[in-house]
Order: C-alpha cells, then structure tokens, then sequence
C-alpha cells in the first residue's frame, strides 16, 4: 500500500481546487444577492404601509403612486434574480449529477477495489468490485474494520504503514494477504491516497487495492525454474567432468583385478573401489538426468504398455500393505521417449509413494490423453498447447505443504532419514521429463496424499517393436586399426591401453587437430574413429565429418558424458549415431569398439 499526498499529481489537484473555490464564490455571490434583494423589497414595503400604520407620519408629504411602481419594479427585479438563482442552482445541480455519474462509473467498473477509510481503520466506502473480488457483501464489510480479513501474519505491517502515512502523509508499497469469503487467500498490492482536512492532519485514506495474486505464483514459478536451471548447469557439468574422473578409478581397478588373484588380501579392497566407482557413476548420470544433458535413445512408446510390463516389479516394491489400482485408459496415444528412463521415472514416483505411505494405503497409476489448452497456459505460460499423454501417479500417504513442494525437485533434497535416500529420484525425473518436451507437477495436501502428473507430447506413429539386443563381444578375432581422440591424458592413456591390450593398432591425439595431422601422415588404413564429443577447437562431429570426407568408410563411435548440439538437440541422439557413455567400464568399451568395427566389415 502506497500512500502519498494525491493520487491526481499536483496540476490535477490545483485544478480542483480552483474550480471548487469559483464554485463556492458563485454560491456566496448568489446567497448575498438574494440577502440585499430581501432587504431592499422589504425597505420599500415598510416605506409603503409606514404612513397607514404610523399617524405621526401622515402628516408628510408621499406620493403614493410613485412608491407602488416603485415596490412593483422591486418585485419583478425580485422575480428576476429567482429566476436567475433557479437557472443558477439547476446548472450546479446538473454539474454534482454528472459527476456523481462519473464517480458511480468509475467505481463501479473499476477492476481494481477502491475504499475509503478513516484513521482508526473503520470503512466509509467500498466499491462494487470488493464483492466481485472477495465475495463479501457491503452490508458484511460494513461491520467489520479494514484490517479484519488481513492475514494475521501480514496484518501488523499494513497497520504500520497505514500508521505511518497518518503521522507522514507518506508511505511506502506494502503486499499483503487478504481472505476470500471461500477461505482462499488472495495477494493484494493497494496504493492509497492521504485526505487532509482544514488544518492539515489526515482524516481519511482512499485506498486502491489490486490482485496480484496470479502475477506473485507466475513469478514464484519463474523463480523455481530459473533455480533449478542453474542448479542443472551446476550439476551437469560437475558430473560431466566427475565421469573422465571416475572412467579412471573405474578402469584402473578392472586392470588391477586382472593381476591380483581372488585370494589375495589386497583383492577386497580392489573390489570396493570399483563398487564404489560404479555406484558414484550412477550418481553423476541421475546429476546429467536432471540437467537434461544425458543421452537419450527415443523411440515411439505406449505408456499402457510400460506399466503392464513393470507391474510385477512394481506390486514386489510396495509390499503387501499398499493397495496399487491400475487405471491405463484404452485411448492413451503413443509418446515419443526413452523407455529405460520412462521406466526409472515411474520406480521413483512409486518409490517415493510407498515411503509416503509407511503405514499402508493406496496407490493409483492412471493414464489417459490430456489437451492441454489456453486455460492451461494462462496458469503456466511456459506450456505448449496441445493433445499430451498423462500418465498419474496417487498416493494416500502424509503428503507435503507448499514449502516442501517448492524444492522436491531439487537434487539432494530429500525428507528421507540419512542413508535412506539420495535425494536424487524426482530430480531425475523431473529431468527426463524435461529433457522429453513434457511437463511434471505435483498437487499435494498435508495428511490427504499427493498426486503426480505428468504430460508428454503425443505423437500419432505406432509404438516400435523393440528387437531383442544380442551380444556381440568378441565377434571377431581380427585385429583393427583405431584412432583414438580424447582431450584428458589419463583417460586416453587408459583407453589406448586397453585397446591394445586386446590386439588392435591404436593411434592417440589429444585434440581434432593432431587427429586430422595423424591421419593425413599415415598411408595405411583406420578402421575406426572413437573420439570424444566435447574438446578444445573442433567437435568430435566436426573431425568425424572432416574424416569421413577424407577416408570413407571409417567407422565413427562417439564418446562422452553427455552430447553437444551438433550430434544432439538437448541430448537426444539423431538416430544411428554410436555413443559410448562415460565412465564406462573395460566390457563396455571392447563390446562397444566390437560393435562398431562390425558395422563397418559389414
């Protein structure tokens, strides 16, 4: 609530009171008139009956023709000025009925409420408005003080300015809640402006109060997204550089347990290194998951079909005390997603709804089709409008208050008890959804549960039938010539190894640059490119494209923690490109290499 001298600036207000002031001298010049017209006809009457009614006066001389048309001129100049003053009195009455007429209008259409109070809070005048607004008649806001719906948390702060202005004539902006007659809480933003009577002490406050409400959650989902944006960019690239790191412990342990025998006393601790090593990888791809900057492999889904087929794992998870109904909607439309991740997306809704519910309950996964349309966006302005899948995820558990849901899906914020959760499950998800050109929200109520909803674009192809992957590790004993290009010394010193370790010819480069020198110096034949995505100067698709021109035929696998926009569009991969993730292990990178050399003999 801002308080200041006038809400009409200083010439408006000049104006007024100008135009008042001429006003009340043309009611003075008027009321004096009439004053000495009074006087003058009476004077000529008391002089036309004085002789009739005094004896002693008789005696001198009066022509009494002469004083009648006198008194008749009197009384017709009298006419004269009634008729005047009525003319007068009417254009003045005209003028109050006009803006009477203006100042219904304006408070009657106003959007905004517009009341006057006085200084001890009571209300003179509410506009039309408050009852459209709050839901409250004038007869109810008439027995009640101005500050009666106030929050009782915000109350003392607007008593305080309003204080304030009294003492100053000044104030200060103040945002407030105020009730609805509903119950609902409503954020108003008032500007008032301070009434001064004669000797200049406030008399009255006309306040202007406005809903902000709609604007305060668009900016608090603003907020959210943009913490969470940076939180993402944060963790992506700290788990992108964390993956050469752990590529490292993870490779090196693998060659140590190659050369330390199961009986050897060191061999233990060996193993927990790259149990751990492999557990912290899992970490950094939930951290990538929630950047949006994992790989993802796409393919057209039905979301029918995931449930059904992780039902059983799903009714293990819960346990018996948990009732889990499945409501999959017959006209769900196909989706165009990672199935591995559409699947870890829904083990952590569900997970996180059987912690909710220690005490048993009831779990319902729903599907359907959804339009979401410009009501929708209204309230979120970040939608694409459009027909989506939904899949829901209920549960009758303890659910949360709005400042739990504020930061849920923030990674490592967890209401678990230590060592019982990462904190990391709806991060991840939230991420893969994201990353999917969908949406995810949470409703939720203390003690009545909470709901999960997510929406994915739908797309009108059938889903893909996914062949059977069948390994090919070690599918041929030839030995080939590689290529290996990776901007970290250790890691490309690891692999380079590894890979002549199983025979091959192995080439290293550091950069895109020594890779093309190295290639155009060398006559015999490269079998295969493995290069990273993200390196100093040129991209690992630029140098693939670059040797691909060069050399056709040359086999091309990408590595890397997440993809850049030149082989991904937000981490999605183009369809046939060859990906191994980091960190991975010695069976990852040799079936991965396999993989690739028998696309090319092929």
């Amino acid at each position: 609530m801002k308080l200041f001298d006038s809400g009409l600036g200083i010439n408006a207000a000049g104006f007024l009171r100008d135009h008042w002031r001429r006003v009340e001298r043309r009611q003075w010049w008027l009321s004096s008139s009439a004053i000495a017209v009074s006087l003058i006809l009476t004077s000529g009457i008391v002089c036309l009956l004085l002789p009739s009614t005094i004896p002693q006066v008789s005696s001198y001389a009066f022509d009494t023709d002469l004083a009648v048309h006198a008194l008749v001129g009197i009384i017709l100049l009298f006419d004269v000025y009634v008729i005047f003053q009525q003319v007068q009195l009417f254009r003045f009455r005209r003028e109050l009925a006009q803006r009477e007429e203006l100042f219904r209008l304006i408070s009657e259409n106003a959007a905004d409420m517009i009341a006057v109070v006085d200084v001890d809070g009571q209300r003179l005048y509410n506009s039309p408005s408050y009852q459209k607004m709050l839901g409250y008649s004038q007869e109810e806001l008439g027995k009640t003080s101005a500050f009666d719906q106030i929050h009782a948390d915000d109350r003392k702060g607007v008593m305080d300015a309003a204080a304030e202005a009294r003492r100053t004539g000044q104030g200060r902006t103040v945002e407030y809640r105020i009730r609805h007659k509903d119950g609902r809480w409503l954020t108003l933003e008032s500007t008032a402006s301070v009434v001064m009577n004669r000797s200049g002490q406030v008399e009255k406050l006309v306040i202007v109060n406005r809903d902000i409400t709609e604007r305060k959650q668009l900016e608090e989902q603003l907020y959210r997204s943009q913490k969470l944006e940076a939180i993402g960019r944060l963790s992506g690239g700290v788990a992108h550089d964390f993956n050469n790191l752990l590529g490292l412990i993870i490779g090196y342990a693998e060659a140590l347990q190659q050369r330390i025998p199961p009986e050897d006393p060191y061999r233990e601790a060996v193993d927990e290194i790259q149990n751990a090593g492999k557990r912290a990888a899992a970490l950094t791809q939930q951290l990538l998951a929630f950047s949006r900057k994992q790989v993802l492999e796409p393919r057209i889904l039905s979301l029918n079909t995931i449930i059904t087929d992780v039902e059983k794992m799903l009714r293990r998870l819960i346990g018996e005390d948990i009732e889990m109904v499945l409501m999959l909607s017959p006209t769900t439309g196909t989706v165009k997603a990672d199935r591995s991740q559409i699947e870890q997306v829904v083990l952590n809704l569900v997970v996180n709804a059987r912690d909710a519910m220690p005490g048993g309950g009831k779990l319902t996964i729903e599907t359907g089709r959804w339009q979401l349309d410009e009501a929708t966006v209204s309230r979120h302005p970040y939608v694409i409008p459009g027909p989506y899948s939904m899949l829901k995820v209920t549960d009758t558990g303890c659910g949360m208050d709005a400042e739990l849901q504020s930061h849920i899906f923030e990674p490592f914020f967890t209401t678990k008890e230590k060592g019982k959760g990462t904190g990391l499950g709806l991060a991840t998800a939230y991420g893969v959804i994201k990353q999917s050109g969908g949406y995810i929200w949470v409703d939720s109520e203390v003690d009545k549960g909470t709901s999960f909803r997510i929406y994915l674009p739908e797309v009108t192809d059938a889903p893909e039938v996914i062949a059977e992957v069948k390994s090919v590790i070690a599918a041929t004993n030839e030995r080939r010539t590689i290529l290996v290009v990776e901007d970290e010394p250790s890691l490309l010193k690891l692999t380079k190894n590894t890979l002549k370790g199983m025979g091959h010819t192995v080439f290293e480069a550091g950069d895109a640059s020594e890779a093309l020198a190295l290639s155009r110096k060398t006559e015999s034949v490269i079998d295969l490119l493995l290069t990273d995505v993200i390196m100093p100067g040129m991209s690992g698709k630029k140098l693939a494209d670059t040797l691909l021109t060069e050399r056709p035929g040359i086999g091309v696998l990408y590595m890397s923690g997440y993809t850049d926009g030149e082989i991904a569009t937000h981490g999605v991969l183009d369809e046939g490109t060859a990906i191994l993730r980091k960190p991975f292990t010695r069976d990852e990178l040799l079936r991965r290499v396999e993989d690739a050399l028998m696309s090319v003999a092929r």
